[in-house]
């Protein structure tokens, strides 16, 4: 059975990316004390990257060894790396040249494939044969950044795609209602094998569906994609802003970031 998530709530913006870079920082020492090496799949858009950035500032680029830390990606648009909406182009601009990330520790989704099912069949191959160890059949991440659309989605999992009755695949082709409208995603057969799955949440304009998901009133919101994610073995935690923590019933249990 899965662990109820952990709620966390930062005061403000700048309190918000502190307490995510602490936790990314927290965990990743945490994987490599287990298990030699850290695994983790990033996100794309707005709140990632104030993590990003965070992670990147003089108060925290020089507190982690990065060495041992290999980056996967929830999801990615379908554009050439060099697209500004790709995620991989904002990885690499807030995240990788910052930090001197050296690129054969990245695992890149080839957006730009003119055949997106064989770009998901390859990269479900790489991240079988980087993350599977002699203890599991299925690839482990030991943390999945996820944000939140508002509509409900997360990574490229959006409402209605047949992504989500997927139980087979690692990686799926998606549609997305915005543009570009070809993604390739997680599915949740690897996001809820992660060891841990942190949602970055911020900001008023998501306060109705963080609501929807974490206090639900309707089975319409109990099946959102992001109601959906429930890691079968490891720990759920939600980081929100006290804007979009604002219409939980009773958002003081959350522990203070």
């Amino acid at each position: 059975m899965a662990r109820p998530p952990e709620i966390r709530i930062a005061q403000d913006s700048r309190a918000w990316a502190a307490a995510a870079a602490e936790l990314v920082h927290s965990l990743g020492r945490e994987a490599i004390r287990a298990n030699g090496r850290f695994f983790i799949a990033l996100s794309g858009g707005a709140t990632p990257e104030a993590l990003y950035r965070a992670l990147t500032s003089p108060v925290f680029a020089d507190r982690f060894d990065w060495s041992r830390t290999t980056f996967f990606f929830s999801d990615e648009r379908a554009v050439p790396p060099d697209d500004a909406r790709s995620n991989y182009a904002l990885a690499n601009r807030t995240l990788f040249t910052p930090l001197n990330i050296s690129p054969a520790q990245v695992y890149r989704m080839a957006g730009e494939s003119h055949d997106p099912q064989a770009a998901a069949k390859e990269y479900e191959q790489q991240l079988r044969r980087a993350a599977t160890t002699s203890r599991s059949t299925s690839p482990i991440i030991d943390l999945v950044l996820l944000g939140l659309g508002e509509d409900g989605h997360t990574a490229s999992l959006f409402p209605g795609s047949p992504a989500l009755r997927d139980q087979q695949s690692l990686i799926a082709v998606t549609q997305s209602p915005k543009d570009p409208p070809t993604r390739l995603t997680m599915t949740f057969g690897a996001i809820n094998r992660a060891t841990v799955v942190l949602f970055l949440v911020a900001g008023s304009g998501k306060a109705g569906v963080v609501r929807g998901i974490l206090d639900p009133k309707t089975d319409a919101e109990r099946q959102l994609p992001a109601s959906l994610v429930a890691p079968e073995k490891g720990r759920l935690i939600w980081l929100l802003d006290r804007a979009a923590a604002a219409e939980l019933s009773n958002p003081s249990t959350g522990t203070s970031a």
